[in-house]
């Protein structure tokens, strides 16, 4: 299992980020992901692709991922390139399907302590997340190892194709 460090400057959402506001059902006619993310977090905050950059990561309050159970929140968010999601909790079926896709989440429930700009380490052998703007440091709830390999493979078709390759 081969665990990085995921740094990135963080952007600030609220609780209860359903699947519509990560992307709108208006864009579910494609499932290429290029397309997908352009139009990410567009209903939250419609500057939001503009502002960000590949490698920043989200924070958000509770049940982040709730609503419909489109595949295509995860993965408009992969696309964008934001590199993980930081929240005190996800909604169930978001929380398998970021992992199905190769999107690292993590369940901080400290997360309201991080602000909007501050730069962030998270570091998966240590479980630690780390406010680099404050020096503050947190402990995450770890990650199952079968999830972590579906993240270290780019997500689970890739994952299942690496077995087959190994037979």
């Amino acid at each position: 299992m081969q665990k990085a460090n995921i740094d990135g400057k963080v952007w600030k959402f609220g609780k209860d980020i359903d699947t519509d506001l990560i992307i709108a059902a208006r864009y579910l006619n494609t499932s290429v992901p290029e397309e997908l993310a352009k139009h990410v977090m567009e209903d939250a905050d419609p500057e939001f692709v503009n502002k960000m950059s590949k490698g920043d990561i989200i924070v958000a309050g509770d049940n982040f991922g709730c609503g419909s159970s489109r595949e295509h929140a995860p993965i408009a968010l992969k696309a964008a390139g934001v590199a993980a999601i930081i929240a005190p909790t996800f909604a169930r079926i978001f929380y398998r399907n970021a992992f199905n896709m190769g999107l690292p989440i993590f369940e901080l429930e400290e997360s309201s302590e991080i602000k909007e700009g501050d730069e962030v380490s998270v570091d998966m052998n240590a479980g630690t997340i780390t406010n680099k703007s404050t020096g503050k440091t947190y402990n995450f709830t770890p990650i199952p190892e079968f999830m972590q390999e579906l993240i270290d493979a780019g997500g689970l078709m890739n994952f299942a194709q690496n077995e087959i390759n190994k037979k």
